[in-house]
């Protein structure tokens, strides 16, 4: 298999996991799916010894597609040499205090480099609250989705080389015995 077609298979692979992430979840217009990715784990290596921009640009175009069509806000984890902050378009988070970091692969990650330089008027964020997110090759998106995480089994388990998690949030139960729950928000 040619290098193009890899790119291209990675690119499908990364939009399967998407579209049964978004009917799985429920997810709706409005809300914010976090994405964190080790292109390096997608290659078949370890954890942050080979980034590759041709694998996060190709794993961002196939997400991105999925999302935006149903009007669904991509939040690209980085690594942790930036912290693991966020890169998202701005009007996703009008609020919310932004911090000075351009993403590069070897300190931020290649997934959220490609995030930075094709997300219309992208920002880069300490913390979000997603409502659901995608973890591809291991790299912990637990802490930027809402407080209530429910783990997702998906059919696609794989882009490239790389595991594929997925979650969804759902609001907290409160009360006791005696309240009652709206069966739709479980």
């Amino acid at each position: 298999m040619t290098e193009l077609q890899q790119l291209e298979q990675i690119r499908a692979q990364a939009a399967a996991v998407a579209e049964e992430l978004v009917q799985k979840a429920n997810l709706r217009r409005g809300q914010t799916v976090v994405v964190g990715c080790s292109t390096s784990a997608v290659a078949g290596q370890q954890i942050g010894s080979a980034p590759a921009p041709e694998i996060g640009q190709a794993i961002f175009e196939g997400i991105r597609y999925v999302l935006y069509s149903k009007g669904i806000f991509l939040a690209a984890q980085c690594c942790e040499h930036l912290n693991r902050a966020i890169v998202i378009e701005g009007k996703a988070v009008p609020e919310a205090e932004t911090v000075n970091a351009v993403p590069q692969p070897k300190a931020g990650g290649s997934f959220a480099t490609a995030a930075y330089k094709c997300l219309p008027a992208p920002v880069v964020v300490e913390h979000i609250r997603a409502d659901a997110g995608l973890d591809i090759g291991g790299v912990l998106i637990g802490m930027h989705l809402k407080d209530v995480a429910v783990p997702l089994h998906l059919e696609n388990r794989t882009v490239g080389q790389a595991m594929v998690l997925a979650a969804r949030t759902r609001p907290k139960f409160i009360g006791g015995a005696r309240a009652v729950y709206d069966e739709a928000l479980k």
